[in-house]
């Protein structure tokens, strides 16, 4: 008997495993560099808000707070910043906006499961005219998204209005 060409079921079946496997093995990388991606997103709007804030301070002379806010208008008083956040000219020193004072930026709420939390106390960020964050402790931002608790950073702002980012310890995260 002559055999033809072609490829027996064994055959056929081993390489849909193989193909399959790479696919997941694919998947799970594609996903990891997205999360990475949209991580790093948040990072960089963040220090362009803490940025803008202590630029515009100076500039202006005149006191900027930065703080979670929900709405886009006003401060939330509260240390989730995942439903977005404002930076403003606080013209009168109350740490809170009123309709008079100008907003420089609102940042919208993030998407793709990140999540991004102050410090505990840590409500508002105010910058001061002379430059610098006004006293206290430092304040850390700790982002969360979907690829585990291993993967969550801290961004950590000292008074001096630098930022430096770090890994999550297990407790933050």
């Amino acid at each position: 008997m002559r055999r033809t060409a072609g490829f027996t079921l064994v055959e056929l079946l081993v390489v849909v495993a193989v193909v399959g496997l790479l696919m997941a093995a694919a998947t799970s990388v594609y996903r990891h560099a997205v999360g990475a991606g949209h991580a790093a997103a948040v990072q960089s709007s963040l220090a362009e808000a803490v940025n803008l804030a202590f630029v515009q301070s100076s500039l202006r002379g005149q006191y900027v707070v930065l703080c979670a806010s929900t709405d886009g208008r006003a401060c939330d008083g509260g240390t989730n910043w995942t439903k977005g956040w404002i930076a403003f000219v606080d013209a009168d020193h109350d740490r809170e906006r009123n309709g008079d004072e100008r907003i420089l930026r609102a940042y919208r709420a993030l998407e793709h499961g990140l999540r991004l939390r102050s410090s505990t106390g840590r409500t508002r960020i105010v910058f001061q005219p002379f430059g610098g964050v006004n006293a206290g402790t430092n304040v850390t931002f700790t982002l969360c998204d979907d690829r585990g608790a291993g993967k969550a950073s801290t961004l950590v702002l000292a008074n001096s209005g630098r930022m430096r980012t770090a890994a999550a310890t297990p407790s933050q995260a």
